[in-house]
């Protein structure tokens, strides 16, 4: 595995699911459902006042999980990379979304949290939001793995040579020799 390319996948699923949770209060507006999944994640893990906080990193976690696997495995799927970033999200979305049955039986804050299975304007709401999510997954990811071209005038790809976009931008050529 190239590890910078998986690290920039990281940083790329983590601004994803940065910008999924900034945009929930309009999507709850939106759809009229208040599933929110930085509650559900964070008062899985701690049912104290943190919860907010707590729920937003395990949500950002979760993006850079899935940020640094589709930099790995993403550019298998077809298509340009905004594209190939839907197409991973709602994959996932589509897969995992028969556990919510799971999650409303068993979260230690059921009674807090929406009823999930069953409800169209949950399984919307989450559509939306995973398509959200693989919108900018696709976009940053590309733009941070991109080849960079350097000062010569070629191009390479910085996770190929263990250099990140910024510093093969700022590589500075050794001073011809006389």
């Amino acid at each position: 595995m190239e590890v910078a390319r998986a690290l920039n996948g990281a940083l790329a699923g983590a601004v994803a699911a940065g910008v999924w949770a900034a945009q929930q209060p309009l999507d709850q507006r939106v759809f009229g459902c208040r599933f929110d999944d930085t509650e559900l994640l964070g008062k899985l893990v701690t049912r104290g006042r943190r919860w907010p906080a707590v729920g937003l990193a395990v949500h950002l976690q979760n993006g850079a999980g899935f940020g640094a696997l589709f930099a790995t495995a993403g550019h298998r799927l077809p298509g340009p990379p905004y594209l190939r970033g839907l197409l991973a999200a709602m994959i996932e979305h589509l897969a995992t979304w028969p556990l919510v049955r799971v999650v409303d039986r068993i979260h230690p804050a059921r009674r807090e949290l929406p009823t999930l299975a069953g409800s169209r304007r949950a399984f919307a709401q989450a559509t939306w939001r995973h398509l959200v999510f693989g919108l900018v997954l696709g976009l940053v990811e590309a733009r941070l793995n991109r080849p960079v071209v350097g000062f010569e005038g070629f191009a390479y790809p910085p996770a190929r040579e263990g250099r990140t976009p910024v510093e093969a931008s700022v590589a500075i050529p050794a001073p011809p020799a006389r």
